[in-house]
């Protein structure tokens, strides 16, 4: 990549209600000069540095607290990283698992825009010897 283009995933929380189809539709009906693959967690665009980051910024106003974005390191499809050009995928089981974890943080979010404060968590004390031992013995 160069300094003036980018390559962003647009991720999109499992708890939002837009679709990747919505996410792509969207990017295409704005008529900017970007590439846009659909993807099965959302959408990879490439183009032009600030016009992508105008499309993201467009896309998340949809679904503020849903709608996440993170610089992709590789041009959609680079065959170094293309699965139709048998590239490899290090990396997806990343995405994979930061996407399960993203309606957490949507919920907080989505929390915090309501001006609920955070609960405190018990920190649980020290475990007693005996009790220990009980555990253990019937684990045998």
């Amino acid at each position: 990549m160069s300094a003036e283009r980018e390559t962003r995933l647009i991720v999109i929380s499992p708890a939002s209600e837009i679709t990747p189809d919505q996410v792509s539709r969207a990017i295409h009906a704005m008529g900017k000069n970007v590439t846009v693959k659909e993807s099965c967690y959302g959408a990879v665009v490439e183009g032009q540095r600030d016009i992508v980051r105008q499309v993201v910024s467009e896309i998340k106003s949809m679904d503020p607290n849903g709608v996440f974005s993170k610089v992709r390191a590789y041009p959609a499809g680079d065959p170094r990283r293309c699965r139709a050009h048998h590239g490899t995928r290090p990396g997806f089981a990343q995405l994979e698992q930061e996407w399960n974890d993203l309606w957490k943080i949507q919920y907080g979010l989505d929390r915090a825009d309501r001006g609920e404060k955070a609960r405190k968590r018990k920190t649980p004390g020290k475990l007693p010897v005996g009790e220990f031992k009980k555990i253990c013995e019937v684990k045998r």
